[in-house]
């Protein structure tokens, strides 16, 4: 399953690539599940990422390793890859774009994802994109001129 989102922000690829950090990762966090940030190494190559999801009754270990990230004048992007994820995901990649287009800044979130099984990729993909979503305004917010 894939999820595309695309945001428009006020500040320039490097100015946002800045912003890119833990206070930012905590910033985007939606109301649930709550997690616990337990490492935040960065946003380049060989940097590791770790929560833990509070979904009240248990809770579930969320890591991913950064496996790619590339700076040109146009575009500067990261990738994270599941390597630990909650038992609802089998595999998990998100793309995170900052991209230039004439004089706007666009960060882009592409995500690719799958459960277990087809029938729970479907179920699954509106509270994603929901949450994806809910990023939306944050990163305006965020990366406001």
């Amino acid at each position: 399953m894939n999820i595309f989102l695309k945001t428009p922000v006020e500040q320039s690829i490097q100015e946002v690539w800045e912003g890119f950090d833990e206070k930012l990762f905590k910033a985007l966090a939606p109301p649930f599940p709550p997690f616990r940030v337990l490492r935040f190494d960065g946003c380049v190559t060989g940097d590791k990422v770790g929560i833990e999801l509070d979904f009240i009754f248990f809770k579930q270990n969320w890591e991913s390793d950064i496996v790619e990230h590339q700076k040109t004048e146009e575009e500067y992007f990261f990738v994270d890859k599941g390597t630990k994820l909650p038992f609802f995901l089998s595999s998990w990649q998100h793309k995170h774009r900052i991209v230039r287009v004439h004089t706007q800044t666009y960060i882009i979130d592409d995500i690719k994802y799958n459960t277990p099984n087809i029938i729970l990729d479907f179920l699954i993909y509106p509270v994603l994109y929901l949450q994806f979503l809910y990023r939306k305004p944050i990163y305006k917010r965020y990366f406001k001129t």
